[in-house]
């Protein structure tokens, strides 16, 4: 792991060079143009919006509907938006606000908590150690939030005063979200309704938490706040901006821009449902885009494998006329390929396929 103990180049927090009033962005930053976003755009559709109310409700009907709903979205799109999900609108709020204070803090305030590409956790501004790698136009916080052993609440800011608490109350209120909605897609595949929490590790599965901060930009047709991929882990539950759209999917070949609704979840199905439903549920590619207006900032929680453990599909899912797709492998293997070469595509899960021959 010696090549992940440092950054190739040194960091130049996208923030500062935004806040310095540039009018044209380094050549780091300018994507190819097959890369940029371009006319390739679908307005006119939208991803759909669940309402998790009914959801192991009293009423059968309204819950069954409400598990038709999911899988559906989890088939034809990979994402959805969940509306009454539980998690309280106000601690929504008062987390996505304290992000925004950290954000604002002065620079050399956040750089005390500058990550390594070792453990990612801390205040960064790129994934991946290739040397002269194009950049994408954004900063982030990641930290990691499961298992309890691995939660370092000093790493986490000690500025505003409310974070550490606040970030702590926010994972437990979405991870009983994940725990749920794993339990309605076990049942959707017909396995038992506890199979997908068992299989990623029980109650020793693993979470991380990002929070996304795409600064301004003077240039925004050249660039994008986040390059397409797909998540790595189980379920990714993202908190928007409700103020600025940003975040693409890509659906048919076209890149879709979520209107996020207000007080919802934008859920999505990670690499790791799609290895374990033996492509039943497939992981899709999405991107952040930017605009020169205004910034924009959105909390991700990633929901992951125990990370030691070897995930693979289903033995259920699996027989003669649907061969296993994919190896086994444990989280910890799988994530090291975005670390070391950052977001690209589905090429990391298209690399995992067997051929028929597990």
């Amino acid at each position: 792991m010696n090549h992940l103990q440092s950054w190739p180049e040194p960091v130049v927090p996208v923030q500062s060079l935004s806040e310095n009033h540039i009018r044209t962005i380094p050549d780091r930053y300018i994507k190819p143009i097959s890369d940029r976003p371009g006319s390739e755009i679908h307005e006119d559709v939208d991803i759909p919006v669940i309402d998790l109310l009914n959801l192991f409700g009293k009423d059968r009907a309204l819950h069954d509907e409400t598990l038709r709903r999911i899988s559906s979205a989890c088939k034809d799109w990979g994402f959805f938006q969940a509306v009454n999900h539980g998690v309280s609108h106000e601690l929504m709020k008062r987390t996505r606000d304290a992000w925004r204070e950290f954000f604002n803090l002065p620079l050399e305030s956040k750089q005390q908590y500058a990550n390594s590409p070792c453990t990612y956790e801390g205040y960064g501004s790129r994934v991946g150690v290739e040397k002269g790698a194009i950049l994408d136009w954004s900063d982030y916080f990641f930290l990691n939030y499961l298992p309890v052993a691995e939660r370092n609440q000093s790493k986490w800011p000690a500025q505003p005063t409310s974070c550490r608490e606040l970030v702590a109350e926010y994972g437990a209120a979405v991870t009983k979200l994940c725990e749920r909605l794993l339990k309605a897609m076990s049942i959707n595949l017909e396995l038992k309704q506890d199979y997908l929490q068992n299989a990623f590790g029980g109650d020793d599965v693993g979470a991380g938490f990002r929070a996304g901060f795409y600064p301004k930009c003077p240039q925004p047709e050249l660039t994008l706040g986040l390059s397409p991929h797909s998540d790595p882990g189980c379920i990714t539950v993202l908190l928007p901006d409700y103020d600025v759209t940003g975040l693409q999917v890509r659906n048919n070949g076209k890149w879709i821009t979520v209107k996020p609704v207000p007080n919802a979840f934008i859920v999505n199905v990670g690499d790791q449902i799609q290895v374990l439903s033996n492509a039943i549920y497939k992981s899709i590619e999405h991107r952040v885009i930017v605009n020169s207006e205004k910034d924009r900032i959105s909390l991700a929680f990633f929901y992951n494998p125990k990370s030691d453990l070897p995930i693979q599909p289903a033995e259920e899912l699996v027989g003669e006329d649907q061969p296993a797709l994919y190896k086994p492998m444990t989280f910890n293997e799988y994530r090291l390929y975005i670390r070391m070469n950052g977001p690209r595509g589905k090429t990391q899960i298209e690399s995992l396929k067997s051929n028929g021959k597990y």
